[in-house]
């Protein structure tokens, strides 16, 4: 009779690439019995006259809604309006691709009024995150 050797298993501080895309489309592909959609990425990114990259927005799109992931910008361009249309061209693009909904986090000391301006309303929060700060981890979302 064949022994089955169990599965080892790995922590890592950094993973091969093509590792993570294997992860991600096995739970892609569970997820699709159920829910079926394409996920696609989506950047939107800020340079100046040189062409060096000032600000971006780093986010994608599945199952009706957009992802907003990271936004940031370089503190020289900030309070420009740049913030506000790097995310109105994302939700642009979100409302091209179908989608209905927004969501994105932001932390106490970051952009919540930012995105409450512009139709954002909280939908949860994290306390004392990260630990030991007293700051919070704000979830919004917002319909396109």
């Amino acid at each position: 009779m064949d022994e089955k050797i169990p599965p080892t298993m790995e922590l890592l501080d950094a993973a091969d690439p093509a590792d993570v895309e294997f992860v991600h489309n096995g739970l892609r592909g569970y997820n699709a019995q159920y829910a079926p959609s394409e996920f696609a990425h989506l950047y939107v990114f800020l340079r100046d006259e040189a062409g060096t990259l000032v600000g971006g927005l780093l986010g994608g799109t599945f199952w009706g809604w957009l992802a907003v992931d990271i936004l940031w910008l370089d503190e020289r361009y900030r309070g420009q309006g740049y913030g506000e249309r790097m995310l109105a061209a994302a939700e642009a693009e979100g409302r091209r691709r179908g989608c209905a909904h927004v969501q994105l986090d932001t932390l106490s000391f970051q952009a919540r009024p930012f995105y409450e301006k512009l139709g954002y309303r909280v939908y949860g929060e994290l306390e004392d995150y990260p630990a030991g700060t007293g700051h919070k981890r704000y979830y919004l979302t917002k319909q396109l």
